[in-house]
């Protein structure tokens, strides 16, 4: 995986894993937590259509935005990823955007190629039901990894 080059402007999508992934990419949502179905803040999703807008994974492009959802802690994309995993449609909640670049329309995504491939498989029937977002939930906020206890005081390691 590329590093970030502090001297470049063009913007790079860091490494989720880093520091757990808790907060550490920008945009991360306050204290670390994972909203799954909300876009953050600095993600530059400003209540913009994203249908047709480009997906890059942290790895490489993953497909086309088919259709998307802007509602208050209910937001989603529905990815087509065409040939690249037998044209499969995913759904991605918000919480997994880094950035929008509206100039090129793309969306970055903090999480792998492999991370995409491997989640539960979209259903549009069951997509607004909760069993089914619990599940999707439960996937990507997994992905981050667990988060690091804080150290206790006066604990030697």
């Amino acid at each position: 995986m590329e590093r970030l080059d502090p001297q470049s402007t063009a913007p790079q999508t860091p490494d989720p894993l880093l520091h757990g992934g808790q907060g550490a990419v920008a945009g991360g949502t306050p204290a670390g937590a994972f909203d799954p179905w909300r876009y953050r803040d600095d993600a530059g999703v400003d209540g913009a259509n994203l249908a047709g807008y480009k997906v890059e994974a942290t790895d490489g492009s993953i497909g086309k935005i088919d259709s998307a959802s802007t509602e208050v802690d209910s937001a989603y994309l529905v990815v087509d990823t065409g040939p690249w995993i037998f044209g499969k449609k995913v759904m991605l909640p918000a919480g997994v955007v880094n950035h929008v670049d509206h100039d090129d329309q793309k969306v970055y995504v903090d999480r792998s190629k492999d991370q995409i491939k491997d989640s539960p498989e979209y259903d549009e029937a069951s997509s607004t039901d909760p069993t089914y977002r619990d599940k999707l939930s439960g996937y990507y906020g997994g992905t981050y990894g667990a988060p690091i206890p804080p150290m206790a005081p006066g604990r030697i390691i």
